[in-house]
């Protein structure tokens, strides 16, 4: 999400002030900081940054500095107090309004800060993305409403607040138009999608469904935290809509009822499966990925055993696993938390390995295969070669000449974090 909020920035500062990006900090004149809150320590890595940055203020007082994102929404004001230098504080909700902060701060030189949440405002202001390649994310939702105990998101982000399908599909008819081949839907918790009409709302699966038809369009992803509100018609998207990739990535956290519970998923580890069965039942040959939380307060030995059979039963591909982090502000960050450190770290180490030889096995089961390959550019460890990704989500370097953006590779090597192939003849 911050990746995709700050590509947003960049468009709206080159519309608005000719803005252009620098690879030195040296060499701009404003120096922004998009921040993230969901890890531990978030916020001393910001005033960390800052504290590099200090230097550049004294260096160059006329350098505007800006911080953004969820620490900003979380810390507000504070931030100047503790970086006195600091010019601008700005939250995911309203990054629309950096042009006139910028405008703002020039002329009376004092302080700008707004972390409102001002709903779905931003996405009338962003022009036109201006995108570099075949895949892009599209936003079709901010905020969220279920109230993890261990997440800062729904209120650093807000509540969930759907864009309406129309602005949706123009958004991808635009990128469409600039010769995006794959895009990837985003917000905190996309399957809740409900897109306002005059008439009521259009979910997910008719976002896809209508995507699906749009000129050059080969493929359609989303990116969600969440297992509820999967509904009926998401998963017979995966019979009816062949852009839709076979892929899916939807975080479980943990397979114990108890700690699911003390995490306030609303979801069991019975509920998770069975769902994945209804979408393997659709979409048989689906590749699935998940994230995990070990060590969450009060885990026992048994707790994580339950995780472990989940991760087995259901065979998970690549996945996201961390050792919990008690985020200020969260329900869970009070709860009592006896288990050593070294425990937490122990098994992470056994749920990642057995993850790291799941994906093998799926990687080594695509040798010998023809993978559609969506091409990326040349590979990063041979300009001779070109890369792309496969459907499941896989980097794939191959040899062959090509100006396609969707060619066939056959897979002939599975590396550790690759495949590696050659162009179909």
């Amino acid at each position: 999400m911050n990746e995709y909020d700050s590509s947003r920035i960049a468009d709206l500062l080159a519309a608005t002030h000719n803005a252009t990006l620098v690879e030195a900090e040296q060499d701009a004149d404003v120096v922004l900081l998009n921040t993230c809150a969901i890890r531990e320590k978030a916020q001393e890595k910001v005033f960390h940054q800052l504290g590099r940055w200090r230097r550049l203020k004294i260096e160059r007082p006329d350098v505007i500095i800006g911080v953004g994102g969820c620490v900003a929404s979380q810390e507000g004001a504070a931030i100047t107090k503790r970086a006195p230098f600091v010019d601008m504080v700005f939250g995911p909700q309203t990054l629309h309004r950096l042009p006139s902060m910028i405008d703002k701060f020039r002329e009376s030189g004092t302080t700008v800060v707004d972390v409102s949440f001002p709903k779905i405002e931003k996405f009338d202001h962003l022009p036109t993305p201006n995108v570099g390649g075949p895949s892009t994310y599209i936003s079709v939702m901010e905020g969220c409403n279920k109230y993890c105990s261990f997440c800062v998101v729904p209120h650093t982000r807000g509540h969930e607040v759907s864009r309406p399908m129309n602005d949706v599909l123009q958004e991808v008819e635009e990128v469409a138009g600039q010769g995006v081949r794959e895009i990837n839907f985003l917000g905190q918790n996309v399957n809740a999608y409900r897109g306002p009409t005059n008439s009521g709302f259009n979910d997910l699966s008719e976002l896809i469904q209508e995507s699906s038809r749009v000129e050059g369009i080969d493929r359609i992803r989303f990116t969600t935290s969440h297992p509820i509100e999967f509904s009926d018609s998401l998963i017979d998207a995966y019979r009816d809509v062949p852009e839709l990739v076979s892929h899916l990535h939807l975080p479980v956290q943990s397979g114990s009822d108890r700690i699911l519970a003390k995490m306030r998923r609303r979801h069991t580890r019975l509920e998770y499966k069975a769902l994945i069965g209804r979408i393997r039942a659709a979409r048989p040959d689906i590749y699935l990925s998940s994230d995990f939380i070990v060590g969450f307060p009060g885990e026992t030995d048994e707790d994580f055993e339950d995780t472990m059979e989940l991760i087995r039963s259901l065979d998970f591909d690549v996945s996201f696993s961390f050792i919990y982090s008690p985020r200020p502000g969260t329900p869970a960050a009070s709860l009592a938390d006896t288990t050593p450190m070294e425990v937490k770290q122990h098994r992470l180490s056994i749920l990642q390995d057995q993850l790291r030889k799941q994906s093998r096995r799926h990687a080594l089961s695509m040798v010998g295969r023809i993978e559609r390959i969506l091409v990326t550019g040349p590979s990063r460890k041979d300009p001779g070669e070109l890369q792309g990704r496969t459907e499941n989500n896989r980097v794939v370097n191959f040899r062959g000449v090509t100006e396609e953006a969707m060619v066939d590779v056959v897979i002939e090597e599975a590396l550790s974090n690759s495949l590696r192939g050659r162009l179909r003849a």
